[in-house]
């Protein structure tokens, strides 16, 4: 007789795991396909590398507009026809002079003591401010249509893109600080801000609110001028020497240092 044979344990049936859930996929793309981050815009839009020749064209014509104002001097004062005005239209006349004068490149500090030596302090002062604005609003407006286009593309480097980011997300705090500082070319400004992503409402509300302490400085000085000893041109000129200090100091700190 054959011994038996021995029985084998069962074996434990194997586990299998359940497959994980596909993950939902769009109409017509293709399942086997890897998935991609979802695409999320940056909050910088890419800057066109070079302008084009009509943003090139256009800026020339801003060169050309700024070049006529400025050799049209050569041919006309301004201060002599501020003297020659007379009667209703002395003030709409003094204001488009003050305006074209700022567009020329002509510098406000003998303008506003103009106004102050033709219309006194009462008038000179807001005449001064108000031809201020006019050229500030012509400035910002030429250079925005007609010269941010080509620029904005060479907005480049570290400080560039620093000082155009303030301007556009802090417009009326920036402008206001920088016609505060009267070391500050009133007509650099006016274009860098043309330039730059600033609205034009805070531009000219921080203009008229800024332009105010320097401007009555220079006015009430030339409307004092005839008297020097007097308190009003002795305390204008005192603030207008500690504005001219401050900003030389201002830009000596400014300087580039040397690394030892």
């Amino acid at each position: 007789m054959h011994a038996p044979e021995p029985i084998a344990a069962p074996t434990p049936p194997a586990r299998t795991t359940a497959p994980a859930p596909a993950a939902p996929t769009t109409a017509g793309a293709d399942p086997e396909a890897p998935a991609t981050a979802p695409h999320r815009p940056s909050p910088h839009p890419s800057r066109p590398s070079r302008p084009s020749r009509r943003a090139l064209l256009r800026l020339g014509a801003l060169f050309a507009v700024l070049a006529a104002a400025m050799a049209s001097l050569l041919l006309w004062d301004p201060s002599a026809v501020l003297a020659a005005a007379s009667g209703p239209w002395r003030i709409p006349i003094a204001l488009a002079a003050y305006g074209f004068g700022s567009m020329a490149f002509l510098p406000r500090p003998a303008m506003n003591a103009g106004m102050g030596l033709l219309f006194g302090s009462l008038w000179g002062v807001p005449l001064a401010v108000a031809g201020s604005a006019i050229g500030a609003a012509a400035a910002f407006v030429l250079g925005r249509s007609l010269g941010r286009e080509a620029l904005r593309p060479l907005v480049r480097g570290r400080v560039l893109t620093e000082i155009d980011r303030r301007l556009s997300e802090q417009g009326f705090r920036s402008v206001l600080l920088i016609r505060l500082f009267p070391g500050a070319p009133f007509q650099a400004g006016n274009f860098a801000c043309a330039f730059s992503g600033v609205k034009f409402w805070p531009y000219l509300l921080a203009t008229v609110i800024g332009v105010v302490p320097t401007t009555t400085a220079y006015v009430v000085a030339g409307a004092s001028a005839s008297s020097p000893t007097s308190p009003a041109f002795l305390i204008s000129a005192g603030v207008i020497a500690t504005m001219c200090a401050f900003s030389a100091f201002s830009l000596w700190r400014a300087r580039p240092r040397r690394s030892a």
